[in-house]
Order: structure tokens, then C-alpha cells, then sequence
């Protein structure tokens, strides 16, 4: 499972809490049936975290993106590794992770199509 990771000047640990629990228990992947029915942690998948500040790009001005929402470094970063070891700890085995702020290639090849979106301040 590949993570794209933005966090905003707004999350707090509770954040980090419900995305984690939602993450790992998103049935999403399918059972022997072919029915999506199975978790992450059901599955014994691995997960890929990369952080992406530009998931909170505000595109309603102009036509250069903003990036007002997301947050600095130092709010971020310890979210971010908070995050990924809360899901280690769920999943009880490492999660990859990318280098937080640097410039990656990531390949992914969608399976699916499965692309969900989860955002903690829309619980409702």
C-alpha cells in the first residue's frame, strides 16, 4: 500500500491517531471471493509512506498553487513519524518510508483502480 502523506498546520496527534486506524483497517483488498473485504493488517501487506505537502495545494486563486495549508517542518515532521511508527506498531513489522522533504521517484503501478482519499478533519 503506497501512502501520500500531507500534513496540514491543523493536524494534531489525534490526527495521526484516526488516519492510522483508518489506514490499517480500510478493507480494501479482496478475499478469496474477489470481494474488497480485507485489511492491511488482515492481508499482512506492507506499506510504502511518502510525505506530500502538495496534497494541500489550493488551486482556487490564480494559477499557481498555494501551499499555505501545509504545514512547516517543524509541525510536520514529528507527525509524520509519529505516523509511521503508530502504523508500525499496529502492523507490527517496519513501514517503508520516503525521505521527508526531498525530491523522490516513486513508481507505483495502481492495481485496481483503488485510490482513496481519507482526510481527518472530514470524519462525518
Amino acid at each position: 500500500m503506497l501512502l501520500l502523506v500531507g500534513i496540514e498546520d491543523s493536524d494534531n496527534e489525534d490526527d495521526i491517531g484516526y488516519l492510522c486506524r483508518k489506514t490499517v483497517n480500510l478493507r480494501i483488498f479482496n478475499d478469496e471471493k474477489g470481494i474488497m473485504n480485507r485489511s492491511v493488517m488482515e492481508t499482512g501487506g506492507d506499506i510504502l509512506v511518502v510525505s506530500q505537502f502538495t496534497l494541500h495545494a489550493s488551486t482556487k486563486k490564480g494559477n499557481r498553487p498555494s501551499y499555505i495549508r501545509a504545514a512547516k517542518p517543524e509541525i510536520s515532521v514529528p507527525l509524520y513519524e509519529q505516523f509511521c511508527n503508530t502504523l508500525s506498531e499496529w502492523l507490527q513489522k517496519p513501514v517503508q518510508t520516503g525521505e521527508f522533504g526531498a525530491d523522490m521517484q516513486v513508481h507505483l503501478v495502481n492495481d485496481g483502480p483503488v485510490t482513496i482519499w481519507i482526510d481527518s478533519k472530514n470524519r462525518e
